[in-house]
């Protein structure tokens, strides 16, 4: 079964004008989905009022599974599968192993944020991207707001677009495939 969902985009020219135009259409009640811009803008994702993002602590995590993964690996190896005496030094030497351990905690970090990075932002095979407006990857700056979501009528949210400095509103429908 297939949804529709309905958006109002507005089209700005300036970063500035539409920080101050997030700012304003929040104050009025207006419930923004996204603003799409063709670099990034300082400040912009608190103006919308994204959470703080957890990423930082998925890295860590990924680098701590790096980290205890080449641990586990160098101690069965050389404690369990083939232990050597190396210089009379103990099985399980540990400085001698730090610098593997660091590659591990690196590269598994690198690795586990790509796929992080890919699945939070829907980057997978057959997903379609949503794209409001091309010209947000060159020199426009989109606001999308859900119709639907908000308490206000499409009337009065084109109206605050346009007193926010929109240079252009269009209505814009996603169709979303259920399974």
């Amino acid at each position: 079964m297939d949804t529709n969902k309905r958006f109002l985009v507005g089209v700005y020219d300036d970063d500035d004008e539409v920080m101050a135009a997030v700012k304003t259409v929040r104050a009025s009640g207006i419930k923004i989905h996204d603003v799409y811009t063709p670099f990034p803008v300082h400040g912009l994702d608190k103006a919308i009022g994204h959470p703080r993002t957890r990423i930082p602590v998925v890295a860590f995590m990924f680098g701590t599974l790096g980290l205890i993964t080449m641990f586990v690996f160098t101690l069965y190896t050389m404690r369990l599968d083939w232990p050597m005496n190396i210089g009379g030094k103990d099985y399980y030497a540990l400085p001698d192993f730090i610098p593997p351990m660091f590659e591990f905690t690196v590269l598994f970090t690198a690795f586990g944020m790509v796929f992080t990075f890919f699945i939070t932002n829907g980057l997978w095979w057959g997903n379609k991207a949503v794209i409001f407006d091309l010209r947000s990857t060159d020199d426009k700056f989109v606001m999308a707001i859900d119709t639907a979501s908000n308490q206000k009528s499409e009337a009065e949210i084109e109206k605050a677009l346009r007193e926010t400095g929109a240079i252009e509103i269009n209505v814009k429908e996603i169709v979303e495939e259920e399974d």
